[in-house]
């Protein structure tokens, strides 16, 4: 069985997609089999945080230049990319048949997938939403700052109310300490949980550091450059704390559960 995890964040500049590399590089590492997709449709850069060059993207996928699996490249430790095609505008605005295409595509590859990380835009864009709704697990990454706060409850009630999400996972990045860390997520669950009716678990915090700076100025993620880092050690914690989340089973299409439909 496939666990679909979409990462999200209210609002820029907060880490998401560099925490959705690290994330699946380290799932990676354990030995399981990890597609990445670089859902920030237009303005993607999975593909810049690998190194990589991708020789095809969902763009040509949803030109029907290549199939879903062509589409797919192959990166290192168990890791492999679909990327979102990135300065290409008319991906900007995809309907929701062209959203569909992509989750059928996606859930239609032969191959052996264990997870399946999805990068999705900040915020409650419509493909956030939608592609958010369409995986078992929405892990919403935010700092220690007010507007991120607001900005994440935004998406959170937003995901929930509009098409049903109640499966949420935080990530504390850029943290000082752990314990300011969990601090500040006890204070977003009881704002969050006061209002909405959601399941809401901690993954754990990211601390800030100048060795993800680097790795990201390399083009090459954390957890390959400083295994032994701080941060790669949270990165892998996290991982596993994802690992155990108990998933409450829905009624809302999943990545997965509609094999075989064209």
């Amino acid at each position: 069985m496939t666990l679909s995890i979409a990462v999200t964040s209210g609002k820029g500049g907060v880490g998401k997609t560099n925490t959705a590399v690290n994330l699946a590089v380290s799932l990676g590492q354990t030995g399981k089999n990890i597609l990445l997709f670089d859902a920030d449709f237009g303005l993607a850069n999975v593909h810049v945080l690998l190194g990589t060059k991708p020789s095809k993207s969902v763009a040509d996928f949803l030109d029907s230049k290549c199939s879903m699996e062509e589409s797919i490249t192959k990166f290192r430790d168990g890791v492999s990319i679909i990327s979102g095609g990135s300065g290409l505008t008319e991906l900007l605005n995809l309907d929701n048949r062209c959203r569909h295409q992509i989750l059928s595509g996606i859930s239609n590859l032969d191959r052996d997938i264990d997870y399946l990380i999805v990068d999705c835009p900040a915020g409650a864009a419509d493909s956030t939403l939608f592609f958010a709704s369409a995986s078992n697990l929405v892990v919403v990454v935010l700092i220690e700052e007010p507007t991120s706060f607001l900005d994440a409850y935004a998406l959170i009630k937003a995901s929930n109310l509009e098409t049903g999400v109640k499966n949420f996972a935080v990530i504390v990045n850029m943290a000082e300490t752990k314990n300011m860390a969990k601090r500040s997520f006890e204070k977003f669950r009881d704002i969050a949980m006061r209002f909405l009716d959601i399941n809401l678990h901690y993954a754990g915090m990211i601390p800030q550091s100048k060795d993800i700076k680097h790795a990201v100025a390399q083009r090459t993620p954390v957890t390959i450059s400083r295994p032994d880092s701080m941060a790669s050690t949270a990165f892998r914690d996290v991982s596993r704390n994802l690992m155990t989340v108990t998933i409450p089973k829905t009624n809302t299409l999943k990545f997965f559960d509609h094999m075989g439909e064209e």
